[in-house]
């Protein structure tokens, strides 16, 4: 009985006692690893902000900072406890090659999310056009951007389609131009409906005084000329303006006397005979 206590000590203090000091300094070097990663992150966090950069962009690079981090924190433990980090560090780069075929899209996704958020061809509140969808801005996620279109659908796209088509900015500029083609027939007093049509569209609600109105004969066809009404009017306002403008034209057109005439196949004797 003596024997097996003299062993279990001896085996105590050259197995146990090692074995419970390493696993003492794993955790010091765990819990003080972990607050060096929190401050250093504070401080990136901080000049990224001094940077101005978008929230979520942010969040991905402190996520990814400390992530990295902690992941050589963690080998660097294991090293401590004598565990062969080769072989784990290898295992960790299969393990991830794997992961990535496997998420190809996903990571697709991601890194594009990356480049619109550090490029910017957009911002959230903003009406664009891309990848197969016309919206509003309402978020720019690190794996999709989600939009809010005109007949209050919902759609989240994919960051790798909205970054690899053609990305259309609708309120990057201040103004936008709204053109409504007004067709005639021949026979009108063309440039009395111009200066009408000139003179109404200021009143317009919407329509901005600079740059000023247009009104010109942009074509003739077989049917007679057609007028474009050029205006400019805020972005966010467009939809709105356009209806406005509409009105205005027809309103203008009848006050004007304007009627259309007759096609040529309803003014047949025939045709007459039974109007009589």
């Amino acid at each position: 009985m003596d024997e097996i206590v003299v062993q279990l000590k001896s085996l105590a203090l050259t197995e146990a006692l090692p074995l419970l000091l390493k696993v003492i300094g794993a955790l010091f070097i765990w819990f003080i690893g972990r607050a060096v990663i929190g401050g250093f992150r504070k401080v990136l966090d901080m000049g990224l902000q001094r940077r101005q950069l978008d929230a979520t962009l942010i969040r991905y690079v402190g996520s990814l900072f400390s992530g990295t981090l902690t992941l050589m924190l963690i080998i660097g433990i294991l090293g401590v406890m004598g565990v062969e980090t080769t072989s784990f560090a290898a295992l960790i780069a299969a393990a991830g090659i794997a992961i990535g075929a496997a998420w190809s899209g996903l990571l697709a996704n991601f890194a594009a999310g990356v480049f619109l958020l550090v490029l910017r061809p957009f911002r959230v509140g903003e009406a664009i056009e891309a990848g197969g969808v016309t919206g509003i801005v309402q978020e720019i996620g690190l794996f999709v951007t989600t939009l809010d279109t005109a007949d209050n659908v919902r759609i989240s796209v994919g960051n790798n389609k909205m970054f690899s088509d053609n990305i259309i900015n609708f309120s990057h500029h201040s103004q936008r131009k709204l053109t409504v083609k007004v067709p005639l027939m021949h026979g009108v007093d063309v440039r009395v409906l111009q200066q009408a049509l000139l003179d109404r569209m200021p009143s317009v609600k919407g329509v901005q005084e600079r740059p000023a109105p247009q009104v010109e004969i942009e074509e003739f066809t077989l049917q007679g000329p057609v007028l474009t009404v050029s205006v400019f009017c805020k972005p966010t306002e467009y939809s709105d303006t356009q209806a406005n403008v509409g009105e205005a034209i027809a309103e203008t057109l009848f006050i004007a006397g304007y009627t259309v005439p007759m096609p040529a196949t309803l003014a047949s004797p025939r045709a007459l005979a039974k109007a009589g």
